[in-house]
């Protein structure tokens, strides 16, 4: 399998792709961010770093010859690109809106007609917030939470459409925790109580988006309970 992590020098898209490295399935990783991808430091027993090809792509609007045939040939996608939660209040909307809906649905067009396999696989990372039915809609940051949903339902939609040829996957893990020091995760704990926001290890995240790509998904929407038995068992297997 050839696997695109797009947003690959990110904290999740590093986990990813250390792991995907390990992977026996998993024949190529295509990093796929406006730096370049490094090799992971801390290397997994059988870890094979031969596999990583990094791509460098200076816009996400649009994607020149040269990054378009790194990309080709495709079996499936990880997209990570986004304005996180955390960022919303310190861009525009507009600027919000381009990255998490343009630059989405821009990259699964593109990708998605550069692959070969049968049935390309596609991954949108989303939150575990986000809100598709403006109805149902929270007062607290709701145009964003909306943007969020919006893009969920783009790609669903954008596969249903395709027929058999893309099958994708919507993800709402909530907040990824990693190593992090005792302050730093007791300050987490306390604002993940204080407006209800699930959690998930960024290993068990990993494993669990690997795995539904390299077998299938188990559905079109994973939210955090499904990622962490997914990724705990795939971990323990």
């Amino acid at each position: 399998m050839k696997l695109i992590v797009a947003g690959s020098t990110g904290f999740v898209g590093t986990e990813i792709v250390r792991q995907a490295l390990s992977h026996p399935a998993i024949t190529s990783v295509v990093g796929l961010a406006r730096r370049p991808t490094p090799t992971p430091h801390n290397a997994d027993p059988g870890m094979d770093t031969t596999k990583l090809k990094s791509v460098v792509c200076e816009d996400f609007m649009n994607y020149t010859d040269d990054v378009k045939q790194e990309l080709a040939g495709a079996d499936a996608c990880i997209w990570l690109v986004s304005v996180t939660i955390t960022r919303a209040r310190s861009v525009t909307q507009e600027k919000a809106r381009e990255i998490c809906l343009e630059y989405t649905m821009t990259g699964l067009d593109t990708i998605s007609e550069l692959s070969t396999s049968k049935q390309f696989r596609f991954i949108y990372t989303s939150g575990a917030k986000s809100e598709r039915d403006p109805t149902r809609a929270p007062w607290l940051m709701r145009d964003y939470l909306l943007l969020r949903g919006e893009v969920e339902t783009r790609v669903l939609n954008y596969a249903k459409d395709s027929g058999s040829d893309v099958e994708a996957c919507v993800v709402k893990p909530g907040l990824v925790d990693g190593e992090t020091g005792r302050i730093v995760r007791g300050l987490q704990t306390v604002g993940c109580y204080m407006i209800n926001m699930p959690r998930v290890e960024v290993s068990d995240l990993a494993a669990a988006l690997l795995q539904q790509v390299v077998e299938g998904f188990d559905s079109d929407t994973l939210l955090y309970e499904d990622l962490v038995r997914i990724g705990q068992k795939a971990l323990a297997d």
